[in-house]
Order: structure tokens, then C-alpha cells, then sequence
């Protein structure tokens, strides 16, 4: 074979060389035609396919492709019917009206269709690489259902493509397997991303804050993925298995933040099935041995997915209801995508140590006038993920854990995520339709988000790291665990007397906050959905003096390490924020730590004892400035 390299591959096999048009000529009618996926469509091929109108009743089949999809124009009904396991732009309309069809399947899944011959594929066109000195010709751009179809067809016609990238993997079939070669030289489709808005980072911004180093990640297209991309700078060692990806990858392989080394499978590769993207994306991709391409069979098995430890995936919703419920594929009655992948990657993730499958979307459409949390799903709309798979669902205002909860404390971190001017609403239809305690309070929000920004993490002395967040009104079950937690006498310096149950109508007294008159702040565990509370800070503003009332409760295992310290710190940040002048407090004179707190805060005390308590008043003054 030595010789041959130096020869056009035209001339060594030109026996299987032709036009498109001689080519596509051996479609017959009645027959099933399967077109190669995304970016990787052969134009030329379907150009001339299309342009057959001598034949009738001819089925079309694909996944998404990115072309013109002439063959589901009206004017070829009589020709040409699509039938699509992913609905794309190019042939949603033909769905829509009726005149094309829709196959919900998962992606992983679509392969076995082929290779057991319940759909039997007549005839395949593909586009790959021009052959190597051995024959083998690789599927370039998309491997997917491509090999899987080409494998299993009575007929190949692979359109030569002198600018598909030569990728690397599973991924390649040989010129022997091959019935006709078209030469092309066109473009390779392409797929470029704009920049992530505002709102797409701010969705970023919260996925991100659930990854871990030497994460390994699942990444699609769009603005949400692309936006998660953004925050990732900070990270080490991360990994990609996905079904694809785009352009947004390749900086994050250059900074050496990306490099697979800590992958459980796959170690030191990128691992996917098809690409979208800019010719950027296709030259990095060309005959590199860093990425590895496999068909979905194998990329989109949950039980390969598994195998990744720390496995995230990022799949987006066009809505999702109060049990958890993700739509992804239709808008009501209207299909409008497919399952794709979702599902495949969500029980993957589900599956994996450490794993975490996350579903993102903005919380609201059509320019904040439709919520996308809903207490229902619209008439028509599918299921994609049910509400068993469903593990965390992002939105910009934060991230909802549902996994494990009950229909209650789902809806309530539903609503929590939900566009602030929305939850009033989804909380009255959660109320009527006894999803939640019907005297749940709202939160009443005075400003538009959560703050973030008072997010921390804490090193404490001899104790590692903990979290510090503002509290949220789904912690309820976690306050109700800290209570049960507490000495007695712990429980007695907070509450002034004994208690010894913690029921839901007084646990709401403590969520009746609004992050500004009226605020608490948590220390946890760590960041994860299960982490407890090991400490609570909370102050309440009187109007009439612009100081606020605080208080202070530390689990007692974790005293003596700094948590009261830190607390401290935190909320006397918001109050001066706030523009809270100074906080109050009504602290027992046995209660020492409490009182050390508050002496060594820098700020001036005044004290004043009676019958056993000291009332405190500390202006927001230093020491110093007081003297």
C-alpha cells in the first residue's frame, strides 16, 4: 500500500466513483433513504436526491441535520416523506402540518433500530474523508447513528468530502464497504455560537457552581452550554464525554482545564459522537489524537456513562412542572425538537460516583411573559425526563434539588428558581392543589434575586471548609434537623426557655425573611443538596430605630471553631448593606461564647444587665472611631 499513497484516491478506486446524480440513481421507490447527521449532511447528494422527482414514496430518515431539507417541501409530498428521530428547523414545519413524521426514541437507542432490521435501510448517504493509504475513510463530524446506518444499509454512497476533517476513534469505514464515492469539495456545515447573554450566564454561573475539579462533563449547544463554559477557568482537570460539543471547548483545552487526566474511562480523552460548530472547531478536530469519536450505541449508553466518576450533564427544557416533570421535546401539542440524548445522560449521571445530571433553562419565554416552571405542562406536551429521573433543575435565580424530595419540597424549590413575579402564582396553584401546607408563607421578595454574591466558603481553624449562604425557604427540613440536634441548654440560650419540638408553623417563623429588613444566614456543611446546618444568623430590622434585632445559634459540636466569628461577620455585612445602623441583642449572662461574639466584633457594645440578661446595643461604630 506504500505505493499508493502518492495516487488520488479517485484513480484508486474508480471503479466506485460517480456523479451524485449517477449515484443517487439507485433509489428505487417504496425504498428507505437515511441521510448522514448535523453538520456532516451531504449536500450534494441530497441536492440530487431531491431533484429525482421520476420516483415516488420514498421515505427520508435522520436525526438533525443542519442542510436544506428540500425533500420536505410541500412540492415533493407526492416524492419524499421524512420521518425524524430529532426535529430540526429545516423540517419542523413538515411535522407540524402533517407532512412528515416524528419518532420519539432515546439516542443511544436509534443504532439497534438499523442492526436488528426492524427499520431496514436501503440506502445510506454519508459524507466522509477522503480514504487513507489503507482504504478507511473516517466519518468526520458525525459518527452518531451515522456508522450504525451505514453498517447496517443494503447500499452506501458516501459523498468524499476533500475538507471533512479526518477524526479519530470508532469512527471510520472502508472504501470496500462503500458502493459509490462522490468527490466533493464544499464546506463542511457550519454552526457557529454567538456570545451567552446575561441571562444564559447567569444560568452558567449556577451549573458551574456544581462542578468539581476533575469533573467530566456532557455538554450540548446552545447558550446555557456555551455560558457554563465561561466560568470554568478556575477548575482542574475536567473531562468531556458527551454525545457532542462545539467550539467552546477548544480554549479550555488550551488553558490546560480540560485534560481528561482524572477521567475514570477514556483517561486523557474527549470522548464524543458528532460535532456542530465553526471551521475553527473542524481543523482542531483533524487527525488529533486527543479526541476520541464513538457511536451513540456506546457514547450514549448510561451503563458506559456510568463508568465516569463525577459525571455532570447539562440538558436543557422548554419547561418543567411542580413534581419535577421536564418537557424538552414539543411545546404543547407542537413537537418542536426530540429526546435526543437527555435521558441517556440523566441516568448516566444518576448513576456515576459524584455524578450530577442537571436540567437548565431560563425561567421564563417571549420576554419574561410565560413562566417556564409551571404547575402543570401544557395539553399535549411529553415527558421527556420523568420526575424520577429528575435530579437538579437550573435556572439564573439558583438551583432546585428534587431528587429524593417529596411533591412539597419539590414544588417549593421549584418555586424558589421561578421568575420572582411568577412564584406568588405557582404558590396559590401549589396551595389549591395541596402540594404544599396551605398557610405556607411566601417569601416576600422586595428585590429581584437571591444574593449570590453573600455565597462563601469558609476555612475554619483545624476544622477544613464549610459553606456560608443567605438561608432559603426550602431549608426547612434542614433547620428542623439542626433543632434536633441541639442540647438542651443551647436550645435554652436561643429561645430564653425549654423547647423540644420544632414543628412546621414555628420553623416558618424562621423563613419569614426578605434579604433586606429581614435576614438569615446558614452555614452548611459543604455545598452539596444533603450538606446540614451547623450554624444560623439572623437579624430582624425595627423601622422605628433603624437597628435590628440579631441572634445566634451554633450546633454545639461545632463550637469553639470560629462559626459564631463568621457569622457574625456575614450579617453584619448585609445589615450595613442593608443600611441598618447597628444590631440589638438579648443575650443570658451565661452564655459566653455569645457574648464574646459580640465584645470582640470590633464594634462598640453598650450593655445593660437585668434579671439575668444582657441587652446589647452595637452601633455599626469601630472601636477605634468610638474612642
Amino acid at each position: 500500500m506504500a505505493a499508493a499513497r502518492g495516487i488520488p484516491w479517485q484513480e484508486r478506486f474508480a471503479d466506485k466513483v460517480a456523479s451524485a446524480v449517477e449515484a443517487v440513481s439507485v433509489v428505487r421507490p417504496g425504498q428507505r433513504v437515511f441521510v448522514g447527521s448535523g453538520a456532516a449532511e451531504p449536500q450534494d447528494l441530497v441536492e440530487a436526491l431531491s431533484a429525482r422527482t421520476s420516483i415516488r414514496d420514498t421515505e427520508i430518515v435522520h436525526i438533525l441535520t443542519l442542510g436544506v431539507a428540500m425533500y420536505a417541501e410541500a412540492k415533493f409530498d407526492e416524492h419524499f416523506r421524512h420521518n425524524a428521530y430529532f426535529i430540526g428547523p429545516n423540517v419542523r414545519n413538515a411535522i407540524s402540518e402533517g407532512r412528515a413524521d416524528y419518532t420519539p426514541i432515546f439516542l443511544s437507542e436509534i443504532p439497534a433500530l438499523f442492526r436488528s432490521g426492524r427499520v431496514v435501510i436501503d440506502v445510506a448517504l454519508i459524507q466522509v474523508s477522503p480514504p487513507d493509504e489503507h482504504g478507511y475513510c473516517s466519518y468526520g463530524v458525525s459518527t452518531d447513528i451515522v456508522k450504525s446506518a451505514a453498517e447496517s444499509a443494503r447500499y452506501v454512497i458516501a459523498e468524499v468530502n476533500s475538507t471533512m476533517p479526518r477524526a479519530l476513534g470508532d469512527c471510520f469505514i472502508h472504501v470496500r464497504d462503500i458502493d459509490r464515492l462522490v468527490a466533493s469539495d464544499r464546506p463542511i456545515l457550519e454552526a457557529p455560537q454567538g456570545e451567552p447573554d446575561e441571562l444564559a450566564r447567569r444560568i452558567g454561573k449556577h451549573v458551574a457552581n456544581l462542578i468539581e475539579d476533575g469533573a467530566t462533563l456532557q455538554l450540548g449547544i446552545g447558550t446555557i452550554p456555551d455560558s457554563v463554559l465561561h466560568y470554568l477557568d478556575d477548575f482542574k482537570d475536567l473531562g468531556i464525554h458527551t454525545e457532542m460539543f462545539s467550539d467552546g471547548v477548544i480554549p479550555l483545552v488550551e488553558k490546560g482545564i480540560v485534560t481528561n487526566a482524572r477521567k475514570t474511562l477514556h483517561k486523557g480523552k474527549i470522548v464524543a459522537s458528532f460535532v456542530m460548530g465553526s471551521r475553527k472547531l473542524y481543523d482542531f478536530l483533524d487527525n488529533n489524537p486527543l479526541v476520541e469519536f464513538h457511536p451513540t450505541e456506546y457514547t450514549n449508553d448510561p451503563f458506559i456513562i456510568a463508568q465516569n466518576e463525577k459525571m455532570i450533564s447539562i440538558n436543557a427544557a422548554i419547561e418543567v412542572d411542580l413534581t419535577g416533570q421536564v418537557c424538552a421535546d414539543s411545546l404543547g401539542e407542537l413537537f418542536y425538537s426530540g429526546i435526543g440524548g437527555q435521558v441517556d445522560f440523566v441516568r448516566g449521571a444518576a448513576r456515576s460516583e459524584g455524578g450530577k445530571p442537571i436540567i437548565a433553562l431560563p425561567s421564563t419565554a417571549k420576554n419574561e411573559t410565560i413562566s417556564r416552571i409551571v404547575p402543570h405542562l401544557k395539553q399535549g406536551a411529553g415527558v421527556v425526563t420523568s420526575r424520577g429521573d429528575v435530579h437538579y433543575v437550573v435556572t439564573e435565580y439558583g438551583a432546585a434539588y428534587l431528587h429524593g424530595k417529596s411533591i412539597r419540597e419539590r414544588a417549593m424549590a421549584l418555586i424558589e428558581v421561578a421568575h420572582p413575579k411568577f412564584r406568588p402564582w405557582l404558590l396559590a396553584e401549589a396551595k389549591m392543589r395541596n402540594m404544599v401546607y396551605a398557610d405556607q408563607i411566601e417569601m416576600p421578595f422586595r428585590i429581584a434575586t437571591y444574593p449570590e454574591d453573600m455565597e462563601q466558603t469558609l476555612e475554619l481553624r483545624d476544622s477544613g471548609t464549610v459553606f456560608m449562604r443567605p438561608l432559603k425557604l426550602t431549608d426547612e427540613p434542614k433547620l428542623r434537623e439542626f433543632f434536633y440536634k441541639l442540647s438542651p441548654e443551647s436550645v435554652h440560650y436561643r429561645f430564653f426557655r425549654m423547647i423540644k419540638a420544632m414543628p412546621h408553623e414555628q420553623l416558618q417563623e424562621l423563613l419569614r425573611i426578605d434579604y433586606e429588613a429581614d435576614m438569615a444566614v446558614v452555614v452548611l456543611e459543604d455545598r452539596s443538596e444533603s450538606a446540614a446546618v451547623l450554624g444560623i444568623a439572623h437579624y430582624l430590622k425595627d423601622p422605628r430605630t433603624n437597628f435590628a434585632e440579631s441572634a445566634f445559634l451554633v450546633r454545639d459540636d461545632w463550637q469553639g471553631k470560629g462559626l459564631g466569628k463568621a457569622l457574625m461577620n456575614a450579617l453584619v455585612d448585609a445589615a450595613r448593606r442593608n443600611g441598618i445602623a447597628g444590631f440589638t441583642a438579648d443575650v443570658l449572662r451565661a452564655n459566653d461564647r455569645m457574648l464574646g461574639v459580640f465584645h470582640h466584633s470590633g464594634y462598640q457594645v453598650e450593655s445593660r444587665l437585668s434579671q439575668g440578661v444582657y441587652n446589647l446595643k452595637i452601633p455599626f461604630v469601630r472601636k477605634l472611631e468610638a474612642q
